[in-house]
């Protein structure tokens, strides 16, 4: 694995601007990889990382600034820099008129790997990606999963000293999703410096070291996951799903919810599948009513007791429910009171609390918005 001073990856206000757009794809981004480290670069369909990982690997032209991988730049020369990287795209670029053994030997030849070192490394890498079996036959029948894994395998070929991976699990199924993330953790712990593009941020959290956020095509936030969940997302979450009166405004309930302290955020969520029944009843009320300090101590417990996906349920079915989700910078079940109490006062039904922690998703979500790109 090739070992040297600096970044790995080093990117200075850079700028992409296609013909005849009126706006700039990139515009003045700047980041840096370390050596061996994992970098996700998230943003929304269309925020300008896919063209920020063509410009890294030297598929596309920058307008401007400076593109630097293992220490060559991108621009003045690409071939010194393709020696020192690998890219996995989103779509197939296999050649489909090899065998998984050619197109793993094909590619070391391309970059100067002695034969029987390229055939030994692409024995191996067969058996890692769970290859060998059809390892000689044309690869027309492969699945989706199957071919990521091999083009995987292929740009470990050389041994590159950075790995760009552009949604390597995209539509894969959990159990190729779980082996290729357990392949991109073996390249890390090698040495690999590794830029990876998801949507599968929740997964990718546990394993990147840093990430940075783009839209429209500069830098929002650059941060390890840990670090951007807190700031941003608060320290917990309170989901609650609430059935206002007929008199109330659901805005209103939410506004309310809002003010109480150690409320960071108040949001409208949609509902979960099946949620919203019919009727209305007075059992949630009811057990509002009843709701001690010690209960609600309880109820937090039981909540949190099996992690995010805990929820405890206080009504039965009701008409006109809203989701509010609430986060908190304050131990939820200090909230569940006040909350309660701002409830009760409104004559409103508690049917649902959920309490979970705040996600990588959550933080995307505050600094990219709701709306579909």
């Amino acid at each position: 694995m090739p070992s040297r001073d600096g970044p790995a990856v080093e990117v200075v206000d850079l700028v992409k601007r296609y013909p005849r757009a009126t706006t700039n794809a990139v515009d003045g981004l700047s980041f840096t990889v370390a050596p061996g480290e994992t970098f996700g670069l998230f943003g929304p369909n269309g925020a300008g990382k896919s063209t920020t990982i063509g410009i890294l690997t030297t598929r596309l032209r920058a307008t401007g600034g400076r593109a630097l991988v293992g220490g060559v730049d991108v621009s003045r020369d690409p071939v010194g820099a393709r020696a020192n990287l690998a890219v996995v795209p989103q779509h197939n670029n296999l050649d489909r008129a090899l065998t998984p053994r050619q197109n793993l030997l094909y590619h070391a030849a391309y970059h100067g790997v002695p034969r029987a070192e390229a055939e030994e490394r692409a024995k191996v890498l067969l058996d890692r990606f769970g290859l060998t079996e059809r390892a000689d036959r044309r690869i027309e029948a492969y699945s989706g999963g199957m071919a990521q894994r091999l083009m995987i395998a292929r740009a470990w070929m050389h041994e590159p000293e950075v790995l760009f991976l552009d949604e390597p699990t995209n539509a894969l199924d959990p159990q190729t999703r779980l082996l290729i993330w357990s392949r991109i953790r073996e390249m890390r712990e090698r040495g690999v410096s590794i830029v990876l593009t998801t949507h599968q941020m929740n997964d990718a959290a546990n394993l990147v070291d840093r990430v940075g956020i783009v839209d429209h095509g500069k830098l929002l936030t650059l941060d390890t996951p840990q670090n951007l969940v807190r700031g941003l997302a608060g320290q917990a979450i309170l989901d609650l799903t609430v059935t206002p009166t007929a008199r109330d405004d659901a805005d209103e309930v939410v506004a309310a919810l809002r003010e109480l302290d150690g409320v960071r955020k108040a949001e409208r969520r949609p509902l979960p599948v099946g949620a919203a029944g019919a009727g209305r009843g007075g059992a949630g009320r009811a057990a509002l009513a009843t709701l001690g300090p010690g209960a609600l101590a309880a109820l937090a417990a039981r909540a949190r007791a099996n992690g995010n996906a805990s929820t405890a349920t206080l009504a039965g079915a009701g008409g006109g429910r809203i989701r509010v989700r609430l986060h908190l910078a304050t131990d939820p079940a200090a909230l569940l009171g006040p909350a309660l109490a701002v409830l009760t006062g409104r004559s409103a039904t508690l049917n649902d609390i959920h309490i979970g922690e705040p996600s990588l998703e959550d933080v995307f979500i505050e600094l990219t918005g709701r709306d579909p790109r």
